[in-house]
Protein backbone atom coordinates (compact mmCIF):
# COMPACT_ATOMS: atom_id res chain seq x y z
CA UNK A 1 0.00 0.00 0.00
CA UNK A 2 2.04 3.33 -1.05
CA UNK A 3 0.48 6.62 -2.06
CA UNK A 4 2.74 8.56 -5.03
CA UNK A 5 3.14 12.61 -4.57
CA UNK A 6 5.80 14.67 -6.99
CA UNK A 7 10.36 17.37 -7.09
CA UNK A 8 12.54 21.25 -7.33
CA UNK A 9 15.97 22.88 -5.62
CA UNK A 10 17.83 25.49 -3.53
CA UNK A 11 19.60 25.74 -0.40
CA UNK A 12 18.01 28.37 1.92
CA UNK A 13 16.04 27.10 5.01
CA UNK A 14 14.18 29.61 7.01
CA UNK A 15 13.09 28.96 10.66
CA UNK A 16 10.29 30.14 12.26
CA UNK A 17 9.97 30.68 15.69
CA UNK A 18 13.48 31.59 17.84
CA UNK A 19 12.41 29.93 20.74
CA UNK A 20 15.08 26.71 22.31
CA UNK A 21 13.36 24.42 19.77
CA UNK A 22 14.56 26.98 16.39
CA UNK A 23 17.03 28.38 18.03
CA UNK A 24 18.39 24.55 18.53
CA UNK A 25 17.71 23.34 15.12
CA UNK A 26 19.11 26.33 13.62
CA UNK A 27 22.17 25.66 15.50
CA UNK A 28 22.63 21.84 13.93
CA UNK A 29 21.65 23.05 10.51
CA UNK A 30 24.47 25.40 11.05
CA UNK A 31 27.14 22.70 12.30
CA UNK A 32 26.04 20.52 9.88
CA UNK A 33 26.38 22.32 6.91
CA UNK A 34 23.18 21.56 5.40
CA UNK A 35 22.21 25.48 4.13
CA UNK A 36 24.37 28.19 3.13
CA UNK A 37 21.55 30.41 4.19
CA UNK A 38 19.86 29.78 7.31
CA UNK A 39 16.73 33.05 8.47
CA UNK A 40 15.02 32.80 11.67
CA UNK A 41 11.70 34.37 11.71
CA UNK A 42 10.23 35.63 14.88
CA UNK A 43 7.36 38.01 16.58
CA UNK A 44 10.29 38.77 19.57
CA UNK A 45 12.73 40.90 16.39
CA UNK A 46 15.30 41.00 19.38
CA UNK A 47 14.74 37.69 20.05
CA UNK A 48 15.40 36.32 16.47
CA UNK A 49 18.40 38.99 15.69
CA UNK A 50 20.45 38.01 18.88
CA UNK A 51 19.79 34.03 18.31
CA UNK A 52 20.75 34.59 14.48
CA UNK A 53 23.88 36.57 15.66
CA UNK A 54 25.15 33.89 18.23
CA UNK A 55 25.14 31.34 15.46
CA UNK A 56 26.22 33.19 12.91
CA UNK A 57 29.50 34.00 15.34
CA UNK A 58 30.09 30.49 15.83
CA UNK A 59 30.51 30.09 11.82
CA UNK A 60 34.12 32.32 11.64
CA UNK A 61 35.54 28.64 13.31
CA UNK A 62 34.88 26.47 10.51
CA UNK A 63 32.77 27.85 7.70
CA UNK A 64 31.10 31.16 6.29
CA UNK A 65 27.69 30.34 6.38
CA UNK A 66 24.71 33.19 6.20
CA UNK A 67 22.78 32.92 9.95
CA UNK A 68 20.47 36.02 10.12
CA UNK A 69 17.44 36.87 10.71
CA UNK A 70 14.50 38.39 8.53
CA UNK A 71 10.29 38.78 8.29
CA UNK A 72 8.08 36.60 5.86
CA UNK A 73 9.13 37.65 2.76
CA UNK A 74 12.54 35.61 2.96
CA UNK A 75 9.59 32.47 2.74
CA UNK A 76 9.76 33.29 -1.59
CA UNK A 77 12.46 31.86 -2.16
CA UNK A 78 13.31 29.23 0.54
CA UNK A 79 14.28 25.62 -0.13
CA UNK A 80 12.62 24.40 3.27
CA UNK A 81 10.39 26.58 5.88
CA UNK A 82 10.47 24.95 9.19
CA UNK A 83 7.62 26.05 11.69
CA UNK A 84 8.66 25.92 15.42
CA UNK A 85 6.89 28.55 16.84
CA UNK A 86 3.99 27.92 19.47
CA UNK A 87 3.14 28.05 23.63
CA UNK A 88 5.18 25.83 25.53
CA UNK A 89 2.66 23.83 27.75
CA UNK A 90 2.16 25.05 31.12
CA UNK A 91 2.46 22.66 34.45
CA UNK A 92 -1.20 23.00 34.58
CA UNK A 93 -2.47 23.50 31.38
CA UNK A 94 -4.29 20.16 29.33
CA UNK A 95 -2.94 19.22 26.01
CA UNK A 96 -6.60 19.88 24.63
CA UNK A 97 -6.01 23.97 25.62
CA UNK A 98 -2.35 23.49 24.39
CA UNK A 99 -3.80 22.33 20.95
CA UNK A 100 -6.00 25.20 20.71
CA UNK A 101 -3.60 28.27 21.23
CA UNK A 102 -1.02 26.38 18.99
CA UNK A 103 -3.45 26.17 16.01
CA UNK A 104 -4.52 29.71 16.30
CA UNK A 105 -1.14 30.59 15.91
CA UNK A 106 0.28 28.19 13.22
CA UNK A 107 -2.35 29.30 11.02
CA UNK A 108 -1.71 33.29 11.78
CA UNK A 109 1.74 31.94 10.21
CA UNK A 110 0.74 29.78 7.68
CA UNK A 111 -1.09 32.30 6.33
CA UNK A 112 1.55 34.87 6.53
CA UNK A 113 4.04 32.45 4.30
CA UNK A 114 1.08 31.83 1.67
CA UNK A 115 1.46 35.96 1.11
CA UNK A 116 4.63 35.01 -0.08
CA UNK A 117 4.95 31.43 -1.59
CA UNK A 118 3.11 29.74 -4.56
CA UNK A 119 4.19 26.27 -3.50
CA UNK A 120 6.40 26.01 -0.01
CA UNK A 121 7.46 22.60 1.28
CA UNK A 122 6.88 22.92 5.12
CA UNK A 123 8.24 21.00 8.01
CA UNK A 124 5.91 21.14 11.16
CA UNK A 125 7.57 20.92 14.28
CA UNK A 126 5.34 22.77 16.89
CA UNK A 127 3.61 20.50 19.23
CA UNK A 128 1.05 18.92 19.60
CA UNK A 129 2.78 18.49 16.27
CA UNK A 130 0.08 16.10 14.35
CA UNK A 131 -2.68 18.33 15.26
CA UNK A 132 -0.58 21.35 13.81
CA UNK A 133 0.30 19.66 10.98
CA UNK A 134 -3.06 19.29 9.90
CA UNK A 135 -3.86 22.87 10.61
CA UNK A 136 -1.32 24.25 8.87
CA UNK A 137 -2.53 21.88 5.84
CA UNK A 138 -5.53 22.85 5.81
CA UNK A 139 -4.83 26.70 5.87
CA UNK A 140 -2.15 26.24 3.91
CA UNK A 141 -4.17 24.75 0.82
CA UNK A 142 -0.77 22.46 -0.56
CA UNK A 143 -0.72 19.49 -1.45
CA UNK A 144 -0.16 16.25 1.36
CA UNK A 145 2.95 15.59 0.29
CA UNK A 146 4.37 19.18 0.97
CA UNK A 147 3.54 19.67 4.34
CA UNK A 148 5.55 17.72 6.71
CA UNK A 149 4.81 17.24 10.43
CA UNK A 150 8.24 15.77 12.46
CA UNK A 151 6.47 13.32 13.64
CA UNK A 152 7.50 10.26 15.51
CA UNK A 153 11.13 10.70 13.83
CA UNK A 154 12.14 11.96 17.55
CA UNK A 155 10.23 8.99 19.38
CA UNK A 156 11.69 6.76 16.80
CA UNK A 157 15.57 7.98 17.46
CA UNK A 158 14.61 6.99 21.16
CA UNK A 159 13.30 3.59 20.76
CA UNK A 160 16.23 2.83 18.50
CA UNK A 161 18.35 4.23 21.05
CA UNK A 162 17.18 2.30 23.89
CA UNK A 163 17.07 -1.05 21.97
CA UNK A 164 20.44 -0.34 21.38
CA UNK A 165 21.60 0.43 24.88
CA UNK A 166 19.90 -2.95 26.28
CA UNK A 167 21.53 -4.96 23.20
CA UNK A 168 24.81 -2.99 23.58
CA UNK A 169 25.01 -2.55 19.99
CA UNK A 170 25.38 0.41 17.60
CA UNK A 171 22.43 2.12 17.02
CA UNK A 172 22.86 1.96 12.99
CA UNK A 173 22.27 -1.60 13.21
CA UNK A 174 19.15 -1.81 14.32
CA UNK A 175 15.96 -1.03 11.85
CA UNK A 176 12.54 -0.01 14.17
CA UNK A 177 9.51 2.39 14.27
CA UNK A 178 7.80 3.74 16.54
CA UNK A 179 4.91 5.21 14.02
CA UNK A 180 0.64 6.53 15.22
CA UNK A 181 0.46 9.41 17.04
CA UNK A 182 3.31 11.90 18.54
CA UNK A 183 2.03 11.28 22.07
CA UNK A 184 0.67 9.07 24.24
CA UNK A 185 -1.39 7.02 22.10
CA UNK A 186 2.16 6.40 19.80
CA UNK A 187 2.65 2.51 18.59
CA UNK A 188 5.82 0.72 19.08
CA UNK A 189 6.19 -1.67 16.05
CA UNK A 190 7.91 -4.64 18.31
CA UNK A 191 7.33 -7.18 15.28
CA UNK A 192 8.82 -5.51 12.86
CA UNK A 193 12.15 -4.74 14.62
CA UNK A 194 15.00 -5.97 12.95
CA UNK A 195 18.94 -6.23 14.05
CA UNK A 196 21.67 -6.08 10.58
CA UNK A 197 18.44 -7.70 9.26
CA UNK A 198 18.03 -9.98 11.85
CA UNK A 199 14.46 -10.19 13.21
CA UNK A 200 15.05 -9.01 16.59
CA UNK A 201 13.48 -12.48 18.26
CA UNK A 202 15.57 -15.00 16.54
CA UNK A 203 18.78 -12.05 17.29
CA UNK A 204 17.32 -12.76 21.43
CA UNK A 205 17.52 -16.45 20.73
CA UNK A 206 20.86 -16.53 19.18
CA UNK A 207 22.33 -14.26 22.00
CA UNK A 208 20.22 -15.43 24.92
CA UNK A 209 19.43 -11.62 25.79
CA UNK A 210 15.83 -11.16 25.85
CA UNK A 211 14.71 -7.65 25.98
CA UNK A 212 12.15 -5.80 28.80
CA UNK A 213 10.11 -4.56 26.09
CA UNK A 214 7.55 -2.88 28.13
CA UNK A 215 10.64 -1.11 30.12
CA UNK A 216 11.72 0.11 26.48
CA UNK A 217 7.95 1.22 25.55
CA UNK A 218 7.75 3.14 28.71
CA UNK A 219 10.93 4.66 28.64
CA UNK A 220 10.62 5.85 24.88
CA UNK A 221 6.98 7.03 25.46
CA UNK A 222 8.10 9.10 28.44
CA UNK A 223 11.45 10.35 27.43
CA UNK A 224 10.34 13.73 26.66
CA UNK A 225 8.42 13.92 30.36
CA UNK A 226 11.32 12.99 31.65
CA UNK A 227 13.44 15.50 30.03
CA UNK A 228 11.39 18.61 30.46
CA UNK A 229 10.92 17.25 34.33
CA UNK A 230 14.42 17.42 34.73
CA UNK A 231 15.63 20.50 32.61
CA UNK A 232 12.46 22.33 31.40
CA UNK A 233 12.59 21.72 27.87
CA UNK A 234 13.58 19.13 25.07
CA UNK A 235 15.19 20.77 22.23
CA UNK A 236 18.87 18.91 20.91
CA UNK A 237 17.19 15.72 20.65
CA UNK A 238 14.13 16.97 18.01
CA UNK A 239 16.86 19.08 16.41
CA UNK A 240 18.80 16.55 15.33
CA UNK A 241 15.61 14.89 14.39
CA UNK A 242 15.01 17.58 11.71
CA UNK A 243 18.20 18.49 10.98
CA UNK A 244 18.45 14.11 9.40
CA UNK A 245 14.43 15.34 7.80
CA UNK A 246 15.87 18.44 6.20
CA UNK A 247 18.66 16.50 4.78
CA UNK A 248 16.72 13.87 2.85
CA UNK A 249 14.85 16.61 1.65
CA UNK A 250 17.79 19.07 0.74
CA UNK A 251 19.94 16.11 -0.99
CA UNK A 252 16.74 14.41 -2.51
CA UNK A 253 17.59 11.32 -1.19
CA UNK A 254 14.23 9.26 -0.84
CA UNK A 255 15.33 8.36 2.24
CA UNK A 256 12.55 6.45 4.41
CA UNK A 257 11.09 8.13 7.68
CA UNK A 258 8.19 7.96 10.06
CA UNK A 259 6.77 11.51 9.96
CA UNK A 260 2.93 12.93 10.42
CA UNK A 261 1.10 13.57 7.53
CA UNK A 262 -2.85 13.25 6.61
CA UNK A 263 -2.95 9.43 5.12
CA UNK A 264 -5.35 8.98 2.13
CA UNK A 265 -8.55 6.90 2.04
CA UNK A 266 -5.95 3.41 0.71
CA UNK A 267 -5.39 3.60 4.69
CA UNK A 268 -9.15 2.81 5.36
CA UNK A 269 -10.14 3.83 9.08
CA UNK A 270 -6.88 6.25 9.12
CA UNK A 271 -7.94 7.63 5.87
CA UNK A 272 -7.87 11.64 6.72
CA UNK A 273 -5.64 11.10 10.20
CA UNK A 274 -2.87 12.79 10.58
CA UNK A 275 -0.13 10.30 12.16
CA UNK A 276 3.24 8.93 11.40
CA UNK A 277 3.76 6.36 9.13
CA UNK A 278 7.46 5.39 7.32
CA UNK A 279 7.38 7.79 4.44
CA UNK A 280 9.67 8.20 0.98
CA UNK A 281 10.87 11.58 1.36
CA UNK A 282 12.89 13.69 -1.07
CA UNK A 283 12.73 17.25 -2.37
CA UNK A 284 9.65 17.24 -3.10
CA UNK A 285 8.58 16.57 -0.08
CA UNK A 286 6.72 13.07 0.80
CA UNK A 287 6.37 11.02 -2.65
CA UNK A 288 4.77 8.01 -1.09
CA UNK A 289 3.80 6.27 2.19
CA UNK A 290 4.75 3.14 3.14
CA UNK A 291 2.57 0.50 5.26
CA UNK A 292 4.71 -2.04 6.64
CA UNK A 293 3.70 -5.45 8.83
CA UNK A 294 2.22 -5.21 11.90
CA UNK A 295 0.59 -7.42 14.35
CA UNK A 296 -2.67 -7.57 14.99
CA UNK A 297 -2.55 -5.92 18.17
CA UNK A 298 -0.06 -3.33 16.99
CA UNK A 299 -2.79 -2.39 14.64
CA UNK A 300 -5.68 -1.94 16.57
CA UNK A 301 -3.03 0.00 18.65
CA UNK A 302 -2.96 2.58 15.49
CA UNK A 303 -6.69 2.68 15.04
CA UNK A 304 -6.96 3.82 18.58
CA UNK A 305 -4.37 6.47 17.94
CA UNK A 306 -5.95 7.68 14.89
CA UNK A 307 -9.72 7.82 16.68
CA UNK A 308 -7.44 9.87 19.02
CA UNK A 309 -5.79 12.29 16.18
CA UNK A 310 -9.08 12.88 14.20
CA UNK A 311 -11.01 13.49 17.39
CA UNK A 312 -7.84 16.59 18.51
CA UNK A 313 -8.27 17.25 14.56
CA UNK A 314 -11.93 18.45 14.58
CA UNK A 315 -10.56 21.38 16.95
Amino acid sequence: MTENFGLSKKNKIVVIGAGNVGQAIAYTLMVRRQANDIVIIDKDTDKAKSAAEDIAHGTGFFSQISVRTGDYRECADAFLIIITAGKVRAADQSRLELAKDNINIAREITAEIMNHCDNPLLLVVSNPVDIITAAVLDESGLSRGRVIGSGTSLDTARFRHLIGEALNLNVSDINAYVLGEHGDSQVHIWSDVHIAGIPLCEYEKQMQMPLDKELISRRTKKGGAEIIAGKGATFYGVAMAVSNIAEIILNDKQGIVPVSHMLSDKFGGWSGAVISMPCIVGSSGITKTIMIPMSDEEKEAMDRSAEIVLEMQKL
